[in-house]
Order: structure tokens, then sequence, then C-alpha cells
């Protein structure tokens, strides 16, 4: 476990020095910010017009109609963002020519690969815990309910780590950081269409349902969490980190 403390702290070092993970979270914060102000002018306009009608006022909902949709636009901005992210983890190691070093060294690979996933989920993480000021600000001017809000925070992370992972393992492939980027954004993209395939129905549909990476994420929004949606993330997880561990071995006997 040291080891792999110690990987991860020199990782979130060299991000913190460099201005990635500043103009990653800056970046990160301003489109989610304006999506968010977009999302609660879009609210109160349709506040004051349901209230006109005694039936619908009832259907008023700040999580259903605020934060679940908040929440997807941050999903879609940490699909553009965690292979900023995940692009330099391994790629760098291999552009500078230090990855052999690194994989004759005494740490073994699974705590090289823990490590630096670990590093990245964290730093992604802090970013992402740097929006709770959404749900705080709201809750000072009304009324929340905070479980769909932990709930979805916490599918989010889940959702970061399957991202991270992907990236991570794209990064092992290739020692062009863009390319790495560029690979990771498609593999995740391929992801998250499956979700829109699995609207034709039918079996090749619940298989695309099953398969999506985003479609798991709804039951989080609505504030259920179901054992198979984190099952399905922490697989993802296990497969990119078990695909990146099969990739360094080989390069270390090339």
């Amino acid at each position: 476990m040291s080891r792999v403390l110690a990987v991860a702290g020199r990782e979130l070092r060299s991000y913190l020095v460099s201005p990635v993970a500043w103009v990653v979270a800056t970046v990160f914060l301003l489109v989610t910010g304006l999506l968010f102000y977009n999302v609660v002018a879009w609210y109160s306009l349709q506040s004051l017009q349901m209230m006109q009608v005694p039936e619908a006022a009832g259907q008023i909902n700040v999580n259903r109609m605020v934060f679940a949709p908040t929440f997807q636009n941050v999903a879609v901005t940490l699909l553009l963002l965690v292979p900023l992210v995940t692009m330099r983890l391994l790629a760098e190691e291999k552009r500078n020519r230090t990855a052999q070093l690194l994989l004759t060294s005494p740490v073994r690979l699974g705590e090289i690969v823990a490590g630096k996933f670990a590093a990245a989920l964290l730093l992604l993480t802090a970013i992402l815990l740097l929006t709770l000021y959404m749900p705080l600000l709201v809750r000072a001017y009304g009324s929340l309910d905070w479980g769909p809000i932990l709930t979805g925070y916490l599918g989010l992370i889940l959702l970061i780590s399957a991202f991270t992972a992907i990236g991570l393992f794209a990064s092992s492939l290739t020692e062009n950081q863009v390319v790495a980027a560029v690979l990771t954004f498609g593999i995740l993209l391929g992801f998250w269409i499956l979700g829109w395939a699995s609207q034709q129905g039918g079996d090749f549909g619940a298989v695309c349902e099953n398969l999506s990476i985003v479609t798991h994420l709804d039951g989080f929004l609505q504030g259920t969490v179901e054992l198979k949606d984190v099952v399905y993330y922490l697989s993802v997880t296990a497969l990119g980190l078990f695909l990146t561990h099969r990739v360094l071995d080989s390069n270390r006997w090339r």
C-alpha cells in the first residue's frame, strides 16, 4: 500500500505543478456553472408558469427539474475533460523514456497501475466536489431533498472511476498524449452511443442498454442505488485496470 501511495503522490504532485489540472478544473467549473445557471433559469420560468395552474403546481420538483439535468450535463462535460487528465499518465512516461525505469523498479506493475489510477481518480473527484456549491446555493433559497443529490454524486464518482480506468488503458497504448486523449474519447463515446441505440427496443436494445455507460447513471440521479449499476461501473473499472496491467506486462518483455 505504501508503494501505491508513493506512486499516487508522485502523480498528484506532477499534476499540481503543471497547468493541466488547473486548466481542466477552471474549464470544468465554468462550463458546468453556465449550464447550471441555464437550468435554474429554465426551472424558474417553468415554475412560474406551472404555479398558475393549480393541478400542475404539485409537479414542481427541484431535484427532478434542476439537478437531474445538471448531473447529466456534468457527465457530458466529464466525457470531454477526463481524457485530458488521463492522457499523460503512461504516455508521458514512454515519451520521456522513463517507462522502462519505472517498469524495472522494485514497484510491482499492479502497484504502478493502482497508484496512477488513484491519483487521477482523486484529482477528478476533488474537481467534481467543487460543484457542491450548486445544491448548497439552492438549499439556501429553498427546499431540497438531499437523497438524490448524494446518490447523484455517488453515481458520478463511479462514472469517473470507469472513465479514468479506460483513459489509463488508452494512455498505456501509445507515447503520444494527443493520440491517448483521442482514443480515450473515442472509447467513451462508443459506450455513450450505446445508450442511444438502446432506444430501438428488442433484444439488441436491451443489450445496448446494459452495456451503455450512461444508462446506468439514471438510477443514481433518481435517488436509487441498484447493485447492477454499481457492479457495472466497478466491472468497467476493473477491466480497464486489467487491460492496462496486461499492456505494461507485455511492454516489459519487449
